[in-house]
Parts: structure tokens; sequence; C-alpha cells
């Protein structure tokens, strides 16, 4: 099978997260017949094992997607499909290319994790309990010519207040009003901590989730939920510490805490990104997303060279329009098949 009906074939199989069973058999079953040792892990990834060397490079992606199925198709050179972006393109870019290449004293582990878009990244956690690798590269839309370094960090907030039902023409705030208020607490907050930073990755950027409010005729309630991108140079403890006293009577439950993760790039798996990418034409670039992925959990951990890479213009993740050009995915994989030669 060549690498577009690889990649077709799994952006077929619709994985939202959390029901991600049938595509990590499909993609276990594709490595096996290319010659990888590939198996189900205990969480319920797809992994495999390519090579006997001592050295072990981990490349990691996630096989769960975005929810919101959109019928597969190939139209003037463009795949369409639910994760062809985000990030089942990456994660066929890691099989064809390791596929290509051989070493004696390589291990190549592919792990097509689990969960990641869901928040909880049960998969990327299992992982890194299970691999030491000496250099890992997470699969993430990039474009082929970038090479992404780093991630903000998040916290999603659940706010609730309850108060007892009064007149509106009492003069008492409503649990709605409670609510906005507390809302434009962490607004104010954090247009204040971004005065003077321009650049979107070094701001803290709150967003609105959404907001519910309801009675039963005696009690007045209102929820919501705010998600938190944190920038590099603030902790989640931080924000929370900050946050939690804006409650004014109503609960604030914290979760989905991730640290925000920068990589260096003086290191042997960058500068092979950055050959291979000029040896196929392309000028190389870094950039920085202001989102959150797996490699905020396995970069601390493991502590090795790390950056993500993967075809793709992620303004596309999460889309109904999302698709990859196939002649990007062609170009990464021999991108990456350059870098795997490298290092």
């Amino acid at each position: 099978m060549n690498p577009i009906d690889l990649l077709a074939g799994l952006v077929k199989i619709y994985s939202p997260s959390q029901k991600e069973r049938d595509a990590v058999n499909y993609l276990v079953a594709q490595m096996s017949a290319r010659g990888f040792r590939a198996f189900v892990d205990e969480a319920g990834n797809a992994v495999g094992i390519f090579g006997d060397g001592a050295r072990e490079i981990v490349l990691l992606g996630h096989i769960d997607t975005f929810h919101g199925y959109i019928e597969p198709r190939i139209e003037d050179g463009k795949l369409f499909g639910r994760g062809a972006v985000d990030a089942k393109g990456c994660l066929a870019t890691f099989v064809a290319a390791c596929a290509r290449v051989r070493r004696d004293d390589v291990r190549f582990v592919i792990i097509g994790a689990v969960e990641e878009e869901c928040a909880t990244s049960k998969g990327a956690r299992y992982a890194v309990t299970q691999y030491k690798p000496e250099f890992c590269i997470i699969g993430e839309p990039s474009g082929w010519d970038r090479i992404t370094l780093g991630y903000k960090g998040r916290v999603l907030i659940d706010y609730a207040i309850e108060k007892p039902m009064t007149h509106t023409a009492s003069g008492t705030r409503a649990a709605a009003e409670d609510a906005v208020a507390f809302w434009n607490r962490i607004a104010a907050y954090a247009a204040e901590y971004n005065r003077g930073k321009p650049r979107v990755f070094d701001q803290l950027d709150p967003s609105l989730r959404f907001i519910n409010s309801n009675d039963d005729g005696f009690t007045d309630g209102t929820t919501l939920r705010i998600g938190v991108r944190v920038p590099v140079g603030l902790t989640i403890q931080q924000v929370e510490e900050e946050i939690a006293p804006y409650a004014n009577g109503g609960r604030i439950e914290f979760s989905s805490e991730e640290e925000p993760f920068r990589a260096g790039k003086n290191n042997a798996l960058v500068r092979a990104f950055l050959a291979a990418i000029r040896e196929a034409g392309g000028v190389p670039a870094f950039t920085v997303k202001t989102g959150t992925a797996d490699m905020n959990i396995v970069g601390p951990a493991w502590g090795c060279p790390i950056v993500a890479y993967g075809p793709g213009d992620s303004t596309l993740d999460h889309t109904p329009n999302e698709h990859l050009e196939l002649a990007e995915y062609e170009r990464a994989i021999s991108v990456l098949s350059c870098v795997l030669k490298e290092i």
C-alpha cells in the first residue's frame, strides 16, 4: 500500500476521542504489513517498533480526532476528512518515513496515542512511563518546511453559583450577573498581564466556552466553563492562585492542567530538520503554537531534544474544511526520511 492509500484508509475511519479502537487496529495492521513489530498497548495506543538498535527515537502522534464527521474524499490533489491534518497526516508520515529507513543502531517507536483531543492525553501519559528516547518527534501539523518548538499551557475552569431567587426589582444581583462578573475579572486580569506583549504566544488567553443559567422557582443558578491558555513564563499554579479569589461565593474547579513548554533549538534533531528542509528546496522556519499538545506532557518528562513536525495547515484543525495537500504530505515524508537517516 502506498503512502496516500495508507493515509486515506486511516482518515476513512472516524475516530473521535475515546472511540479510536477501529483506527488503532487499522494502523497496527498497516505497520505490521510494513515490517514493524506492531501492537495495541495497555492504554489503547497503536504502537509500531522498527529496527533493533539500542538507541531509541520516539515519534508520537495522536490517532483520535476532533468530533464532527467529514466525508473523506480526494479532490484536486487534496485529501478531505476529519483528521487529515490533525493529526493522521502526521502519523502516516511517520510510518511511511520510518519504513524507508533502517539503521542497525536505532529503534524507531511510532505511537498513535489516544485521547489527545479530549484533554486527558491518556495515550501520551502512558507512553511517558514506557520509553526513554534519545530524540522525540511529536506529530502535529507544522507545514512541511516548519518546525514547531513550543506550545502554550492550559487550564480549564468550571464555575458554578447558586442563590435564592429574588424579584428582578429587588436590586439583588442575579447568579448570571455574578458569573459574568467572574468572567470579566479573568478577562481584565489577562488584559493587564498582556500589556506590552504584542506576540500572541506570550499572552495569557482566556476563552468563555459556555454559560448556562437556570432556576427552579426557588434557586437561581449559573454555570460556566472558561479555558485559559497559559504562556511560557507563567505556571498553572500562579494562574489558579490569581483567579481563585474572584469566585465571590461561587465554586471553582480547575482541570486539564498542562504547563506551557518550549523546547531548545541548539541540538542535533533541529539541525537535521533544518538541513533536510533545505535539501528539499525549502526555507526552514521555527514556529510556536498557541494551543496545547502532547509535547507539553512528554517534553518535560523525557528531557531529550524534541520538536513537533508534520504536514498540513494547522488553521484547518477542527474546521469543516479540514484537508491536506497530498503533495505536501509527500514532501514531509521525504524530509522526515532524511532526518531519520541523519540523527
